[in-house]
C-alpha cells in the first residue's frame, strides 16, 4: 500500500489567510460575519465525551482509589497500554458489531488501519503473548484505561468512558473464575453496597454452546446468530423474540419443536431444572461447585441465568454479569468471564485466563442510585489570604506548612478581603489562614472554618496537626 504525504505544518499566517478567505466566501454568497462569529468556538465537549472539571475529577478520583486499593488487595499489578491499537487486533475476536459499526477507525500517515481502543482485553491479550515464557503464574493484572465506542450517547453508555480491567492468567480451574467474581463483589461492598442492591448472574457459553449445536441441533451459523438475540430479548416484546427466533429456522426444523424446546430452556432458573440431558455436561458440575462456594463467602446474590450470553466472541467457558437491582436504573452494570483462546492467537500456546471489565460510568450511576457517593471536599487543605504586601516574606512560612504535607494555595489577587473570602467559600474549600506582619512575627495564625464560620488563632504545630487530619482515615481520627 503506498505511503501517504506527510502533511506540512500549517502556520499561523495561513489560518489567518484562511479565516479572511472564509469571511470573504459568506460576503460573496450575501452572508456577513463578524469577527466574533468566525473566531467563536464550541463550548462543548465531543459528543459522549466529557469534561472532568474538579469536582468531577474529584468524584472519579475517588472510585479509582476504591478500585484500586481493592483489586491490589488481592495481588494484582498494574499496567497499561497504547489507546491506539492496529485494528487487526479486534477483528479477531471482538464482536461484529463493535468493530463494525462501534470503532473510531482510521488509517495513519503510513497507511495502516488503526483504531482508538474500544475495550482492553486484547491489549492485555498482545501484551502477555509478547512475554508468554518471561512471566510468572498466575498472573494478575488490572488496569483502568479510556476507552472509545462510537455508539449512541445515552443513560450509562457514553462515547469515551474509563473501564477498571481485572484478569487472572494461567488457572484453568474455577478457582480463578471464583476469584474474580470475588473481587467484583468485594468492590460493591467497598463502596458500601448491600448485596440486596445488586445481583451476579453466572452462566457458561460451554454450556450454552451445547444446547445449542447438540441438544437442539442448530449449525453454527445459527448458534451465532440465536445467541445474537438472545442477548437481546430483554429489549424486546416475548411476540417479537419469537417471530424473530422462528424466522431463524429451516422448513424442517419449523416441524420440529425446536423453537419450544429453546423457550423452555429460556425459562430456566435453576440448574436443577434443565433437561435431563443437559445434567451430565461437565459445565453443569461447574457452575454448581461455583455457586456453592461463592455461597460459602457470603455472596448469596448469585445465580444461574442461561439467558446470559456476554456479547464477545473470545468467552470460552464461565460468564457473569452483575445486575443493579434499583429500579430507575435496572441494568446490567459490568460482566466478563473465561477466555482460554485469545492469547494463543498471537502464535503462542494458550493461557488460561478470567477477566471483566467494569465501567465507570455504569459504576458512578450505580453508586449515586443508591446514595453511596460521599460528599468530597476539594484536595486543597486551605487558603492563605495575605494581609497586607507580605508576599515574599510569607515563603518561607509557606514552604514549612507544604514540607509539613498540607495542600495550601495562597490567593495573591490582591483584592479586598471581602472578596477574596467570597471567593474562598466559592471554591468550595473548607479552611481559611489568615496571613499577615503579625502572624509572621508571632507564628500564630488565625484559622477560619469556611463551614462553620469560626475563627481560632493556633501555634504552627497546632495549626498543621488540625489541617493535617483530612489526610487521615475516619478510622485512626
Amino acid at each position: 500500500m503506498a505511503k501517504a504525504p506527510k502533511a506540512s505544518p500549517v502556520s499561523s499566517t495561513t489560518c489567518v489567510r484562511l479565516r479572511s478567505e472564509f469571511v470573504m466566501l459568506g460576503t460573496r454568497q450575501g452572508v456577513h460575519y463578524n469577527k466574533a462569529q468566525v473566531m467563536s468556538l464550541s463550548t462543548q465537549p465531543y459528543k459522549g465525551a466529557r469534561d472532568f472539571y474538579p469536582e468531577d475529577k474529584r468524584v472519579q478520583k475517588y472510585m479509582f482509589s476504591v478500585l484500586r486499593k481493592v483489586v491490589e488487595s488481592f495481588g494484582y499489578q498494574e499496567y497499561d497500554a497504547p489507546i491506539i491499537e492496529p485494528l487487526e487486533l479486534y477483528l479477531a475476536k471482538t464482536s461484529e458489531e463493535i468493530v463494525a459499526e462501534q470503532t473510531f477507525s482510521f488509517t495513519d500517515r503510513g497507511g495502516r488501519s488503526i483504531t482508538l481502543r474500544p475495550e482492553m482485553t486484547p491489549s492485555v491479550s498482545r501484551m502477555v503473548a509478547a512475554r508468554r515464557q518471561e512471566l510468572a503464574y498466575p498472573l494478575r493484572l488490572y488496569s483502568i484505561p479510556n476507552l472509545w465506542r462510537y455508539e449512541r450517547p445515552q443513560h450509562g453508555r457514553l462515547r469515551e468512558h474509563w473501564q477498571l480491567n481485572v484478569d487472572i492468567f494461567g488457572v484453568p480451574s474455577i478457582a480463578a473464575d471464583h476469584e474474580v467474581i470475588l473481587i467484583a463483589d468485594s468492590i460493591l461492598q467497598a463502596f458500601g453496597a448491600k448485596r440486596s442492591f445488586y445481583e451476579i448472574r453466572i452462566s457458561s457459553r460451554a454450556l450454552i454452546n451445547w444446547l445449542m449445536l447438540e441438544y437442539l441441533r442448530l449449525d453454527f451459523t445459527q448458534a451465532a446468530a440465536f445467541m445474537r438475540l438472545i442477548d437481546r430479548m430483554a429489549k424486546i416484546s416475548q411476540k417479537e423474540f419469537v417471530t424473530l427466533a422462528d424466522a431463524l429456522l429451516s422448513p424442517a426444523q419449523r416441524e420440529t419443536d425446536v423453537l419450544q424446546r429453546l423457550m423452555a430452556l429460556l425459562k430456566v432458573k435453576r440448574l436443577v431444572e434443565l433437561p435431563l440431558a443437559t445434567q451430565q455436561h461437565p459445565a453443569v458440575a461447574e457452575l454448581a461447585k461455583l455457586l456453592q462456594i461463592l455461597r460459602e463467602n457470603g455472596v448469596n446474590n448469585a445465580v444461574f441465568d442461561l439467558t446470559l450470553m456476554r456479547g464477545f466472541d473470545y468467552y470460552t467457558n464461565i460468564v457473569f454479569e452483575i445486575f443493579d437491582k434499583h429500579p430507575d436504573n435496572n441494568r446490567s452494570m459490568f460482566g466478563g468471564g473465561r477466555y482460554d483462546g485469545l492469547v494463543a492467537e498471537f502464535g503462542v500456546n494458550p493461557v488460561p485466563t478470567v477477566g471483566f471489565g467494569m465501567g465507570d460510568v455504569t459504576l458512578q450511576n450505580f453508586l449515586t442510585g443508591h446514595s453511596l457517593l460521599p460528599t468530597l471536599a476539594p484536595e486543597t487543605d486551605a487558603i492563605v489570604i495575605l494581609v497586607g504586601d507580605v508576599y515574599e516574606a510569607a515563603q518561607k512560612t509557606l514552604a514549612v506548612l507544604r514540607n509539613e504535607g498540607l495542600r495550601i494555595a495562597v490567593d495573591s489577587s490582591g483584592r479586598k478581603l471581602d472578596a477574596q473570602i467570597k471567593a474562598a467559600v466559592k471554591s468550595g474549600i473548607l479552611y481559611v489562614i489568615f496571613l499577615g506582619e503579625h502572624e509572621l512575627a508571632t507564628q500564630r495564625f488565625k484559622l477560619k472554618d469556611l463551614r462553620l464560620g469560626e475563627e481560632k488563632e493556633l501555634g504552627l504545630e497546632r495549626l498543621v496537626s488540625k489541617l493535617a487530619a483530612r489526610h487521615r482515615p475516619a478510622s485512626e481520627l
